[in-house]
């Protein structure tokens, strides 16, 4: 291949590529820059929710705790009726209270009403609203609702996904730019203006383009569309995530051996019914947990929801080192019926927690907080100075090359790539093929418009 043939093909690639990062930037830009405001605030409140809600959070009286019986009677005393007790966590330390969560309709997915008793004197310090393994409170549930989906419930859930997609896309094409050459030069920069605002976003994306990668590939696990392709993927690589089986065994039951009531033939009693849910199990099954290695600070108990299932106690704890082993215990005979251990997880399942962990900033605590909140102030300034170098250099309405155009001029086996590529992603992030027939077809409708404006060549007619 010639140097001149190189050359015009690098800049057709040049053009392309510069056109597909402009629409990126111009359509989904402000939903990246939403996400990654709304991301920071979310992982700098944990320290402001502790404030905010001490009062339910810690106990100031000191002595020896009650049961956890006591403790899940006090707190169905002041429980609503149609309240069904869903799962305990014990106090994790001296000075702070027990969670006794019970189900409620109204609530959201994921979503409990909370009872904090003190386990010293079985004073309830409040009720609220928790949310998830984590168990945030309200204020961080409110922060989780703006960055997952903009308070807009299920179909506000796009626009997260909308930014996940792209953004791996933006930052890599945005690295690709940089080194084909649309990179503005030192000398060009030195003189300000434009070309500073342009290499100052470009060095920014390179600064932390690991982050960027990082962020979109976790955020999409949690996506509606790309998160069950990834699901299926995991599913048939085998990386799926060990759980327990909380289904007691058929036979041992028929023995009568399960929580000693008679529950006949009938239908199972409901989650939290008297025989499932008995308060003075909890501290038999904690006992049993402890015994078998649960040695978590901060653990959920979550007893039986039919006749025929396990009680579970797991670890929650998500900070370093994890610890979320998970056991599955008959409460008849208090035997250990299965388990998960983290320690046992095959190495990508391992890989994914901590992903998801880190992506939460709860891995390594206030490090993790404070570079998280780093990579998204600098993303959101990396797309502020994107707008404003765009803004003082905006093309004249009409000038602006079409994409579609730009992608006409590539070589045949480079348009036959892109397609290629192009239909693989769209069907592995339905957001991104769908936002992408978008975008071409605004860029269709410029282009014709742009056609229909030219000026006809001497000697034609319409």
């Amino acid at each position: 291949m010639s140097t001149a043939t190189r050359q015009t093909t690098k800049g057709a690639l040049l053009a392309f590529l510069t056109r597909l990062h402009f629409y990126i930037g111009l359509l989904v830009g402000p939903f990246i820059l939403v996400a990654a405001l709304t991301g920071t605030l979310y992982v700098l409140s944990p320290q402001l929710e502790a404030r905010l809600y001490a009062k339910q959070l810690t106990a100031d009286a000191t002595g020896t705790p009650h049961s956890l019986a006591e403790q899940i009677t006090a707190a169905q005393a002041v429980a609503g009726e149609d309240d069904r007790l869903f799962a305990v966590r014990p106090a994790p330390h001296a000075g702070s209270t027990t969670r006794v969560m019970f189900s409620r309709p109204g609530l959201g997915e994921s979503e409990s009403h909370a009872v904090f008793v003190d386990p010293v004197t079985l004073a309830i310090q409040g009720e609220l609203t928790v949310y998830g393994t984590s168990g945030i409170l309200p204020f961080r549930i409110t922060l989780d609702y703006l960055h997952r989906n903009l308070m807009l419930g299920d179909f506000g859930r796009h626009y997260s996904e909308l930014a996940a997609s792209w953004l791996w896309v933006a930052a890599l094409g945005g690295m690709a730019l940089w080194l084909l050459g649309g990179r503005p030069s030192k000398a060009a920069a030195s003189r300000g203006g434009t070309m500073r605002l342009r290499r100052l976003h470009g060095l920014t994306g390179l600064w932390i383009l690991l982050g960027l990668l990082f962020f979109s590939a976790t955020g999409l696990t949690w996506s509606k569309w790309a998160g069950d392709r990834i699901g299926a993927l995991r599913t048939t690589m085998g990386w799926v995530t060990p759980s327990v089986s909380l289904q007691l065994d058929t036979a041992t039951l028929a023995a009568g051996a399960h929580t000693g009531h008679d529950h006949g033939h009938g239908p199972a009693p409901a989650a939290g019914a008297t025989g499932l849910a008995e308060p003075a199990l909890f501290d038999t099954v904690l006992a049993t947990a402890r015994a078998a290695g649960i040695d978590a600070d901060i653990i959920e108990i979550r007893p039986a929801r039919s006749a025929d299932s396990a009680w579970m106690v797991r670890e929650v704890d998500r900070s370093w080192p994890t610890q979320v082993d998970t056991l599955a215990i008959d409460p008849a005979s208090l035997q250990v019926t299965s388990r998960a251990d983290f320690a046992e997880f095959p190495l990508v399942a391992k890989l994914i927690r901590w992903g998801i962990d880190a992506h939460m900033g709860i891995l390594f605590g206030l490090a993790n907080q404070l570079l998280l909140a780093a990579f998204g102030l600098a993303l959101s300034c990396m797309i502020v100075l994107g707008y404003l170098a765009w803004w003082r250099r905006r093309p004249a309405a009409g000038s602006l090359q079409p994409l579609l155009q730009a992608w006409q001029r590539l070589g045949p086996a480079t348009r036959a790539a892109s397609l290629a590529l192009a239909a693989a992603l769209g069907w592995c992030l339905p957001v991104l093929g769908a936002s992408l027939l978008l975008f071409l077809l605004v860029d269709l409708l410029r282009w014709r418009r742009a056609r229909q404006a030219a000026p006809l060549p001497a000697g034609t007619t319409d």
